[in-house]
């Protein structure tokens, strides 16, 4: 594909220059480069915001087949070019092909969904308490909606929050993360020869301090959608506040897996290695705390640790990978810390904690598996987005889903067990906004809600038909006959 790196802001129709650039790095390879490319200005992102709030009311208005049309479109597209695009998307980001392509494809599938939406846009008709008066009951667009989306899914979280945002009639800005802006460019240039009309949709690459602040002050935006750290979310929902502007907030999370005294473990395993190591661990769903019964404690981690031998790490598009690179230096950093702070407090290594070299010059680590950990340390409290876990013995159900509530996160969390008694209870009791059967904390379906509770998120649900809450206001219409 032949990205034009260096105009890669799209504004009112028309690709741009910005005022600077910055590399784009392949962590599997950092001798390898894919362009230079460009960061706006402020006058650029306010620029953007004027498009979009002129272009906004007309794309609202459009006859809904033709919208759906477009929408449409722009899925056709991505699933066609899901390997294609899946390599980029796994050669700037770090995570194997297989899951680049399938993040590609399931993006097609979001603007599928959402494309059916625009045609299912139905409002409610009631009768008034007092004779002779109707009432409609419809919802409107909510206007000019700023979407802030991370690095660890460049197109999947830019794709559920930007479908829904244009089903339901917004004019969208979306600025996405710097360590990932050839995905980014990619899915604009789609958009934009889908049909989408000039101002409606706006792409900003640049940093937070002028992009992401102007976007989170700006008095013209109606809604901000966000994916990110506890820390920035708590800024964008201080900015937002003065304003009234709605805010959406997907952060944090610190999720468990508990393993019953009656779980296969063949089950526990292939769930751990999913939820814990895939993606290097980078995913808000990635199960980091492993909660183990006593009884089946031992058997478990022998089967776990022979299973993670097995797994094979390097170069994103090398066949038989199974664990690329972390993201960048500073990621990789991090989580070295994080085995060394695992250490200073007393946990064991079992496996893993090292940066590896296999064969290429990049940010690799090996998946790390400690043992002999306590809830209350910083390493089962604080999200490390490592491919790092660590496991807790509990010594009954009760006790486990205790240990799964305790922490200021709640995003999902999961058992694997083969009892209805454990299931059931488990489903009831875990403080979280998803929760997991005999399957990996990571995955989820998009024609459903996805959020958490706690800290790990703020406002509405993303996903599926109640990502319209967000993205739509409601009207209420009365009528009276003469």
């Amino acid at each position: 594909m032949d990205l034009n790196a260096e105009k890669s802001l799209y504004i009112d129709g028309k690709w741009q220059e910005g005022m600077t650039t910055v590399a784009n790095i392949n962590p599997s390879n950092i001798s390898e480069s894919l362009g230079n490319f460009a960061q706006a200005s402020g006058a650029q992102v306010r620029d953007a915001i004027a498009s979009a709030k002129r272009a906004q009311p007309s794309w609202e208005k459009m006859p809904m087949e033709q919208k759906q049309r477009i929408l449409y479109t722009i899925g056709d597209e991505l699933i066609a070019r899901c390997d294609e695009l899946g390599r980029l998307l796994s050669s700037e980001e770090g995570k194997p092909f297989a899951e680049g392509r399938g993040e590609v494809y399931r993006s097609g599938q979001f603007f599928h969904y959402y494309a059916a939406e625009v045609l299912r846009q139905m409002g409610d008709i009631a009768d008034s308490v007092r004779p002779n008066v109707t009432v409609e009951v419809t919802r409107e667009a909510v206007g000019v909606v700023a979407i802030i989306s991370p690095w660890n899914f460049p197109t999947a979280t830019a794709s559920w929050k930007i479908a829904p945002a244009l089903a339901f009639g917004n004019s969208v800005i979306w600025k996405p993360a710097n360590l990932t802006p050839a995905s980014a460019v990619a899915l604009a240039d789609i958009i934009h020869r889908a049909g989408v009309p000039a101002g409606v949709f706006n792409l900003l690459l640049g940093s937070g301090a002028e992009v992401g602040n102007t976007l989170i002050n700006s008095p013209d935006i109606d809604a901000v959608s966000f994916t990110g750290s506890v820390e920035v979310g708590r800024q964008v929902a201080a900015a937002t506040a003065p304003n009234f502007v709605r805010c959406q907030l997907e952060m944090g999370s610190k999720n468990a897996l508990v393993i019953s005294d009656d779980a296969d473990l063949s089950i526990a395993v292939e769930a751990t290695i999913a939820g814990s190591f895939s993606g290097a661990g980078q995913k808000c769903t990635a199960s980091s705390r492993l909660i183990v019964l006593d009884s089946v404690h031992d058997a478990y981690v022998d089967a776990l640790t022979k299973r993670m031998a097995e797994l094979k790490v390097g170069h994103a598009l090398e066949d038989g990978v199974f664990m690329g690179p972390v993201v960048d230096e500073r990621q990789l950093e991090s989580n070295l810390k994080w085995v060394e702070r695992a250490k200073d407090l007393g946990a064991e290594l079992v496996t893993g904690g090292e940066r590896l070299s296999p064969g290429h010059e990049g940010y690799y680590m090996g998946p790390t598996l400690f043992i002999n950990t306590q809830n209350s340390w910083d390493i089962n409290q604080e999200e490390l987005f490592a491919p790092m876990a660590c496991v807790q013995r509990v010594g009954s159900i009760e006790e486990a889903i205790e240990t799964v509530n305790e922490t200021r996160f709640g995003l999902t969390a999961g058992i694997v067990t083969s009892s209805l008694r454990n299931s059931a209870l488990f489903k009831q009791q875990a403080q979280t906004g998803c929760v997991m059967v005999n399957l990996p904390t990571a995955g989820t379906d998009y024609h459903v809600p996805f959020g958490g509770r706690k800290s790990s998120s703020f406002g509405p649900r993303e996903q599926g038909l109640y990502a319209r809450d967000f993205y739509t206001v409601v009207k209420t219409a009365y009528q009276r006959a003469y």
